[in-house]
C-alpha cells in the first residue's frame, strides 16, 4: 500500500530522480557497494517492489546514478573551460577540473575510495555515456579520425579513474604527469581547439 501511495505522488522521471536522490545521500555516507536496494527503498520512502519498477537491478541503478552525475559534471566542466583555446591546456585543465569536481563531492568520491572495491572504475570504464562525452571533448581538441578519438577517449577515462583511485602527490604533480605523458599522446600536433557541444540531458 505504501508503494501505491508513493507512486500516486511521483510519476516517471520524477520518481526515478527521487530514488537517485535517496541513493546519493547513502553513497555520501558509505561505500556504494555496501548500500543495498532495501536501504535505498527505505530512504526514498517507497517499497522494494516500487524501486524495482524503476531500476531492475542494483547495476541499473548504479548506471543511472553515474550517468546523471556525468551529465552534471560535463556541463559544469564546459563552463570552467570557457575561454581556454590551447588544446594542451584545455586537455590538462579539463582532466584536473574533472578530478576536483569528483573529489569534492562525497557521494562521488566514495566510488573511488582506496578502502573499498573500486566500483567507480568499472562503471566509468564500461559506460558508453561517459565514453561519448570524452569523445566529444577530445574531438574539440582538433582530432577528426573517429577511430583515433575512440581509442584516446577510452584511454583518457582510464587515466582519470586511475588518478581518482591512486592520486598523485598533489595537484601540481598530477598536472605535470598529464602534461608530460598524456598531452603528447592525445593532442595531435598543430591541433586547434573548437567548442564542444553541450550534451543533452537524458
Amino acid at each position: 500500500m505504501a508503494g501505491r501511495a508513493w507512486l500516486s505522488d511521483q510519476r516517471g522521471e520524477l520518481a526515478a530522480e527521487k530514488i537517485l536522490d535517496a541513493a546519493e545521500k547513502l553513497f555520501a555516507e558509505r561505500d556504494p557497494a555496501s548500500v543495498g536496494m532495501n536501504e535505498i527503498a527505505r530512504a526514498a520512502g517507497c517499497s522494494r517492489a516500487t524501486l524495482y519498477r524503476y531500476f531492475e537491478s542494483r547495476d541499473a541503478l548504479y548506471t543511472a546514478y553515474v550517468h546523471r552525475w556525468a551529465n552534471t559534471l560535463y556541463q559544469e566542466l564546459t563552463q570552467r573551460l570557457a575561454g581556454i583555446d590551447d588544446p594542451a591546456q584545455r586537455l590538462v585543465t579539463g582532466i584536473t577540473e574533472s578530478l576536483t569536481l569528483v573529489r569534492s563531492n562525497p557521494s562521488l568520491a566514495s566510488w573511488f575510495a582506496e578502502t573499498g572495491p573500486p566500483i567507480g572504475v568499472a562503471m566509468a570504464e564500461q559506460s558508453d555515456v561517459i565514453a561519448a562525452m570524452v569523445r566529444t571533448f577530445l574531438s574539440a581538441l582538433g582530432t577528426d579520425d573517429p577511430e583515433v578519438v575512440e581509442q584516446r577517449a577510452r584511454w583518457v577515462v582510464r587515466v582519470m579513474t586511475s588518478l581518482l583511485s591512486f592520486p598523485g602527490r598533489d595537484a601540481d604533480d598530477e598536472r605535470a604527469m598529464l602534461t608530460e605523458f598524456v598531452v603528447p599522446v592525445v593532442v595531435s600536433p598543430g591541433a586547434t581547439a573548437t567548442r564542444a557541444p553541450t550534451p543533452r540531458r537524458r
